[in-house]
């Protein structure tokens, strides 16, 4: 986990250069989100820590969760991917005031006609009308399964219009700074490509073509 706001500050600033695909083709085994949790509000774009909590059927470690986070933290809710809702307006208004990130809820949410407009970003993987109990008080903090992807607490989630991914605060300097080579790359094809180059003109393809014909490792990559 990041040990100051220095650290946080140079995470946050790589990160905003980047996206997920980047950060994917950089980092082969990085941890993938289910497509299943969509975003539900206007902004799809966070960046933060985790602040962790597991609920089942009561939204009570929810409230914890946001009373505990600070600025710049993502809420992750493990609700074991049922539909029942786990947070709604209320919830985006107060971790809004918090200066909170985003929340990521695998489970339900509700009050679209608010959440939909807001800018928080919030993931969920349902969204239903009903909501849970509040009678189960929950442990923030613990490691807990979002998305299908193991979550820690202080583990760096980011996400934008394609899907969220959960880095390891140690390796997330590298892992940013290498997708950032693959964007930097990727604007240099992109150039290339609107100059009326082709993708073989920018690919190593006819080479990796013929490795892979005698049976040889290889990998397509950017020559531009």
């Amino acid at each position: 986990m990041p040990q100051t706001p220095a650290d946080l500050d140079n995470l946050r600033r790589l990160a905003a250069a980047v996206d997920t695909t980047a950060l994917c083709d950089a980092t082969p085994d990085i941890r993938v989100m289910s497509p299943a949790l969509r975003c539900r509000s206007a902004n799809p774009v966070l960046f933060g820590p985790a602040v962790t909590v597991r609920c089942r059927h009561d939204f009570l470690g929810v409230i914890q969760a946001i009373e505990h986070a600070a600025p710049g933290d993502v809420i992750v809710v493990d609700g074991g991917g049922h539909e029942t809702a786990l947070a709604g307006e209320l919830f985006a208004r107060a971790a809004l005031a918090k200066g909170v990130a985003g929340i990521v809820v695998d489970g339900g949410y509700r009050d679209r006609r608010f959440v939909a407009t807001c800018d928080l970003p919030v993931y969920s993987r349902h969204v239903t009308p009903q909501a849970g109990t509040t009678v189960r008080p929950a442990e923030v903090g613990q490691t807990v399964s979002c998305g299908g992807v193991r979550v820690t607490a202080g583990d760096l989630v980011l996400a934008d219009h394609d899907g969220i991914v959960v880095l390891d605060p140690a390796s997330a300097p590298a892992a940013l700074t290498a997708a950032a080579e693959v964007m930097a790359a990727e604007a240099r094809m992109t150039e290339r490509l609107a100059a009326g180059a082709t993708l073989a003109d920018c690919l190593n393809l006819a080479e990796h073509r013929d490795r892979l014909s005698r049976g040889e490792p290889s990998r397509l990559r950017i020559t531009a």
